[in-house]
């Protein structure tokens, strides 16, 4: 016999668990399934950990709106559960004379999304903060940092089981179909698989999120987007790391290139890269260092040899492939698909760690709006 919840989740990263604690905390007994043994084991653990500033994204887009709502929702939150954090600040660098107006657009664009404490400075001034870094110009984004996003989606789980909500952890998505009354019956996998009937259904899963769209009776094929692996590997510096701030050069098409950051243990790191591929692949092909030596270089020249080790890989959940234009994020609501009481999220890369709790909050005020509880 299936049993009876209010809302139900699909993903346990970052923004699933977001969306889990917003419902639990307007009073909705709430579960999250997760195919995984674990929280957080797709995406959400394989970031870059930055607290974004939200410089780049067009204004009015869901990336720019969120991340700016979300960036001090998220500092708010790490304080008040003392999970590890640093508001290092950030500095995009121009390293030649010709890429000095494209800082200017992207200050321009921060402005517009009303970004705060952005500055644009000299080489001089760049080095005054850095001495290591080569730049003829830089924008100073004092509201970006780094945290600890395995700790954050900890707090998160706490959050939620406190006011009574579940995470069923090697429990995958298995289908849903729409009652006539309204709300699912969700099906579940695994070892001990069951059916659930709930009110409210969010699919938050990230790299899975069409194939679980996909399950859901009546969901329009036509509205599911194709799913593109966007595989970015990162390398670790030996030694001492040079800059305190983040750095990041220009953005390349499709991603913010490849950036460093100082983690909360003092360790120098570099990426994520860019790579097109077919299937999940966490390995890192140590030969991908030397287009690694040729980036960092442009702005740390003093990088030694061989000073690069292979670290981790992420894939990120593209809705754009080689060569077309980035898309803003999905969070398709009745309006798009045609079933009230579902929200399909697709396409939540970078900044969803920024935005999770922002996408959290909106997610379950959408769906909760007619009960008066959102």
């Amino acid at each position: 016999m299936a049993f009876e919840t209010d809302a139900i989740i699909v993903g346990a990263g970052a923004v699933g668990l977001a969306c889990a604690r917003a419902f639990a905390a307007r009073g909705y007994e709430t579960i999250v399934l997760e195919r995984e043994a674990g929280i957080g084991q797709g995406v959400s653990s394989r970031n870059s950990e930055v607290i974004h500033g939200g410089l780049y994204y067009p204004t009015g887009s869901l990336k720019a709106r969120f991340c700016n709502i979300g960036r001090g929702l998220m500092y708010s939150f790490l304080d008040l559960h003392r999970v590890n954090h640093a508001k290092c600040g950030k500095l995009v660098v121009a390293t030649e004379p010709d890429e000095v107006p494209r800082l200017q657009l992207i200050l321009q664009q921060a402005e517009a999304n009303g970004v705060p404490g952005m500055k644009l400075i000299s080489g001089d001034e760049a080095r005054e903060l850095e001495p290591s870094l080569r730049a003829e110009a830089a924008l100073l984004s004092p509201e970006s940092g780094v945290m600890d996003s395995h700790a954050y989606m900890e707090a998160l789980a706490g959050e939620l089981s406190a006011r009574g909500g579940a995470i069923a952890l090697n429990t995958p998505f298995a289908g849903a179909q729409a009652r006539p009354e309204g709300g699912f019956v969700v099906r579940t996998g695994g070892d001990q698989a069951t059916e659930v009937v709930c009110r409210y259904l969010v699919i938050a899963a990230g790299l899975g999120a069409q194939a679980a769209a996909a399950m859901i009776t009546d969901y329009p094929a036509a509205q599911i987007p194709e799913l593109h692996y966007g595989k970015g590997v990162y390398f670790a510096l030996t030694g001492k790391a040079p800059f305190e701030h983040l750095v990041y050069p220009l953005p390349i098409p499709g991603a913010l290139g490849t950036h460093y950051r100082r983690d909360l243990g003092g360790q120098g790191r570099f990426g994520p890269d860019l790579e097109f591929v077919e299937a999940e692949d966490y390995s890192v092909d140590p030969a991908r260092a030397d287009a690694f030596y040729d980036t960092i270089r442009r702005f740390w020249p003093d990088l030694p040899d061989g000073a690069l080790v292979p670290d981790y890989a992420g894939i990120r959940p593209k809705l754009h492939g080689p060569g077309e234009a980035m898309p803003d994020w999905r969070i398709d609501t009745q309006a798009v698909h045609g079933l009230p009481g579902l929200i399909t999220l697709f396409g939540i890369e970078s900044p969803g760690l920024t935005g999770s709790l922002a996408i959290g909050e909106a997610v379950a005020g959408e769906l909760c709006q007619v009960s008066g509880r959102a």
